[in-house]
């Protein structure tokens, strides 16, 4: 007899600030691109797209498409998209170029 699965989703789990700000946190220290697009993905999912496309003026299927993991963002969509869920990005020296 089969195991019965289902696909997981974090952004079922990732529903408060504290849980939001680590989530992403851990995302932006992968340096990768696509790890962040889908990070970021999953929190506007959490959050509600329609809600995140209105506050950002974009569309529900840009930010689908953009906020994937295989979406390539402009740099102002992931400045819209940090501003539209309460954060900003700033820069942080790197410990080897301290």
């Amino acid at each position: 007899m089969a195991i019965a699965t289902t696909p997981f989703d974090p952004a079922i789990y990732v529903t408060d600030a504290d849980a939001v700000e680590i989530y992403l946190a851990d995302a932006f220290e992968s340096d990768d691109p696509a790890v962040i697009a889908d990070a970021l993905g999953v929190v506007a999912r959490s959050r509600g797209m329609s809600a995140l496309a209105a506050d950002t003026g974009l569309t529900r299927q840009a930010l689908y498409k953009a906020l994937s993991h295989d979406g390539n963002p402009e740099f102002v969509t992931i400045l819209r998209v940090a501003h539209a869920l309460g954060f900003r990005l700033t820069p942080q020296r790197l410990p080897e170029h301290a």
